[in-house]
């Protein structure tokens, strides 16, 4: 038997520690929603462009109104713009699906199964031509990938990325700078009177060497 509290008191605790459970649980499926995405590496599939590139955007969908004022920017893409994306763009297969009261969507689908899906409500037809060829070079959906690193390679090196100074000389760590000798660039050719005076100097050390063999020899 409880005394001091009744059932109204009982409820109203109940509650509240429920609605209190629920913005906590909120909360943690907002704070770690990108430990549920897939985590992978920036890559192109089957190793496409190296050889022979493949558009990975299979089809696209334009989903607008024909009425509703947010889909204006998408109805005047359709009149000025389309037909031009669908020649340029041939291994695309574009659908156009009007909706009645309806906001304007875009809707790629890829090669690997992927859905890419924008929300083009009140976008200009200059926006959604920048979505169109944002869809149209992702080889799958952005949106849904959790980047484990910014870089990714088939085959890591073992003496690590490389540095300017990798494969100098340890004498350039003693270098004061600034150095005349360092400061000047390498890719500069050498002018025809230097070319001529280390070939004077190759002649005459050439000579010398001569001389000082015949003396030997005698």
């Amino acid at each position: 038997m409880m005394y001091g509290v009744n059932r109204c008191d009982i409820r109203g605790i109940v509650r509240g520690s429920n609605i209190y459970i629920k913005i906590i649980i909120k909360i943690l499926e907002m704070s770690n929603s990108h430990l549920f995405l897939k985590s992978g590496f920036p890559r192109a599939p089957l190793q496409n462009g190296i050889g022979r590139y493949v558009c990975q955007l299979q089809r696209v969908t334009l989903k607008f109104c024909k009425h509703n004022g947010s889909s204006r920017g998408m109805r005047e893409f359709i009149e000025n713009h389309l037909l031009d994306f669908a020649k340029d763009n041939p291994g695309i297969v574009v659908y156009v699906k009007p909706r009645r009261h309806r906001t304007a969507v875009l809707v790629g689908e890829y090669l690997n199964g992927d859905r890419e899906w924008l929300n083009c409500r009140n976008n200009t037809k200059e926006e959604i031509l920048k979505w169109m060829q944002l869809l149209k070079t992702q080889n799958g959906s952005s949106s849904s990938l959790r980047l484990r690193k910014m870089w990714h390679t088939d085959a890591p090196s073992i003496q690590g990325p490389w540095t300017p100074f990798m494969l100098k000389s340890p004498v350039s760590n003693l270098t004061i700078y600034p150095n005349a000798n360092d400061s000047q660039p390498l890719d500069i050719e050498e002018s025809a009177t230097e070319k001529l005076i280390d070939l004077f100097k190759k002649q005459k050390l050439n000579s010398q060497i001569e001389n000082s063999i015949d003396k030997t020899s005698l």
